[in-house]
């Protein structure tokens, strides 16, 4: 391989029949990358442009949400992450280029198409893999965080983890990974239909399942201390209850409100551990508590209690292709709202300076997303 040489990718519409290696002449130019070089710290860096090899497909970033992952990084209380990092794994990318070797991989899109990318890297072969959990592989790379992500002008990816996006807007595929995330949790528990779920915590995941359960027919509580993110639970997200926890007493709220019952599903998306341990005074006899949110901490609980109750304990990791897809039909549909959601946007090199201020809650910022292209 000639490194820095003419530009030319050879693919089936430029040649009849796949070339040797050694014929090819790669040109690797260069491209804007946004990284995360410490806590607090980040620039623009120039990166060469990825060359798709095997079964992979060269993707144009277009939009990129940013995760509570992302700023928890950029605070340095993000479990798993390392430095230097190019962040950013909610992605709303265009297929630019399809390689011969992919051809036999792709399903679904072609070369233009806009799609939406799961960011969990799963080995294929592990017990979770096998059982159709690949989203907690015993090897899962998570773009953004394990290794590089999406914050750059182009990525390259096995077919496998691309998701038709259909006729969804960048903005609105950037936005699928998120709710996504919500979309999993629900599936775990597998509630039903009539019953009250509380969802603790209205922020970007927390918005994610309340859209999940309302797409199950279920009565949703929604307890927070933001009256701003609470508004939007109840006015965009469809809420029926909201509860702010810093004006009540939360657990004599959920309780009038379910008729002394308590929720029979407590879907936790704060990652806060001090509100994680409490989801067992909101939860009704019989009940489930999923924990969506993630926190690197220890979490404890009266045994007791655990099992006067017989609650039963979800964690909730990732997502899968099942829920993304999920997510997509449910934008296209309009059965998931994405107005407003969106509160801020930047480009990267606006990013660098802006990312710091997401984090504040006087900002407002439940979403921000970067533009790349």
């Amino acid at each position: 391989m000639i490194k820095n040489s003419v530009p030319y990718l050879f693919t089936s519409e430029k040649a009849d029949k796949p070339l040797p290696p050694e014929v090819f002449l790669y040109y690797t130019k260069g491209m804007k990358a946004l990284v995360m070089k410490n806590p607090g710290e980040m620039a623009i860096e120039e990166r060469e442009k990825p060359i798709p090899k095997n079964d992979e497909v060269l993707l144009k970033v277009l939009r990129v949400g940013v995760c509570g992952t992302d700023l928890h990084a950029f605070e340095g209380t993000q479990p798993y992450f390392t430095y230097p990092r190019i962040v950013g794994h909610e992605l709303a990318v265009q297929v630019a280029e399809i390689p011969v070797s992919a051809k036999a991989a792709v399903s679904g899109f072609k070369e233009g198409d806009v799609v939406s990318v799961l960011p969990y890297l799963r080995c294929g072969t592990c017990a979770a893999c096998r059982n159709g959990k690949p989203n907690c592989c015993t090897g899962l790379q998570c773009l953004g965080v394990h290794i590089d992500g999406g914050m750059q002008e182009y990525i390259s990816l096995p077919a496998f983890y691309i998701v038709p996006g259909g006729k969804v807007a960048p903005e609105d595929l950037s936005l699928v990974e998120c709710f996504s995330i919500g979309f999993h949790g629900v599936r775990r528990a597998d509630p039903r239909a009539g019953e009250a779920a509380l969802v603790v915590g209205a922020g970007p995941i927390g918005i994610g399942v309340i859209h999940a359960l309302k797409e199950r027919g279920l009565k949703v509580l929604v307890l927070d201390i933001n009256d701003r993110r609470l508004a939007y639970a109840k006015d965009i997200a469809g809420a029926d209850h909201i509860i702010n926890g810093n004006k009540t007493d939360p657990v004599k709220a959920a309780a009038d409100i379910t008729g002394g019952e308590y929720p029979l599903y407590v879907f936790d998306a704060t990652g806060n551990a001090a509100q994680m341990m409490k989801t067992f005074d909101f939860v009704s006899n019989g009940g489930t508590i999923v924990f969506v949110g993630l926190v690197r901490a220890d979490i404890s609980f009266a045994d007791p209690l655990f099992h006067q109750k017989e609650v039963t304990l979800m964690a909730s990791r990732n997502a899968t292709k099942e829920d993304f897809s999920n997510v997509i039909a449910g934008i296209a549909g309009g059965r998931v709202n994405t107005g407003g959601f969106v509160t801020h946007t930047a480009d990267m090199e606006e990013a660098v300076h802006q990312f710091a201020s997401w984090i504040k809650s006087e900002t407002g910022c439940i979403k921000a997303v970067v533009k790349i292209a």
